[in-house]
């Protein structure tokens, strides 16, 4: 049996199409010996002091949800990590978007986490965990990407490190693995920079 090979992947959860690649990237570890381990990196960080916000978020909400996410790591480990991060990309992005006052209490029912954690959204008491858990996956890759950055093994053992895929649906099974399979040693190619095709389409979480 394979020995399943560890996949850093540093998302952060109010992006749409950082959803879809965590989403994929879940689907293929199911075909491919791959094990995730998840961790946050911020937007509201990477976005500072640049003259011209990419996001727009002039009233900084983009830091709540990376707040809570921090909060669960901090206090549950990455594990209850993925199962937060899961219930709400739910209410985020597949199910009817909201960004009411429920949905980080309502995400933590799910994901079996003491809705307190809610409270982490409106605090700075945990910022410097998100700088530090983002400056190093960023640093894998330079601060003109953005989320997510996935870092893993290549094909002869070399480390490998992107931003991306950047997907507007979500491959399944054995598609997922082909993906993975493409993406991976195409990242690893020494010299290799970037690659785009059309504009994204609009997300499709089916």
């Amino acid at each position: 049996m394979t020995q399943a090979k560890p996949v850093e992947f540093w998302f952060d959860p109010s992006c749409p199409y950082t959803w879809l690649t965590s989403r994929w990237l879940i689907e293929a570890a199911t075909v491919r010996p791959i094990e995730i381990r998840w961790h946050i990196m911020s937007l509201a960080v990477l976005n500072e002091g640049r003259e011209v916000d990419p996001e727009g978020d002039t009233e900084g909400y983009l830091w709540y949800p990376v707040r809570v996410c921090a909060a669960v790591e901090r206090h549950r480990g990455k594990t209850k990590l993925a199962a937060f991060y899961t219930a709400l990309g739910n209410r985020l992005h597949k199910d009817q978007p909201q960004w009411d006052d429920n949905v980080f209490t309502d995400a933590l029912t799910e994901a079996g986490l003491p809705v307190e954690l809610a409270k982490a959204a409106t605090s700075d008491d945990l910022d410097v965990d998100v700088r530090a858990s983002h400056e190093r996956g960023i640093g894998l890759v330079g601060d003109h990407v953005g989320t997510p950055v996935i870092a893993a093994t290549g094909p002869s053992d070399e480390p490998v490190a992107f931003f991306g895929p950047v997907i507007s649906r979500i491959p399944r099974g054995e598609e997922a693995g082909r993906l993975w399979d493409l993406v991976v040693p195409l990242a690893g190619f020494d010299g290799f920079h970037e690659l785009k095709t059309t504009a994204p389409k609009p997300p499709d979480y089916a």
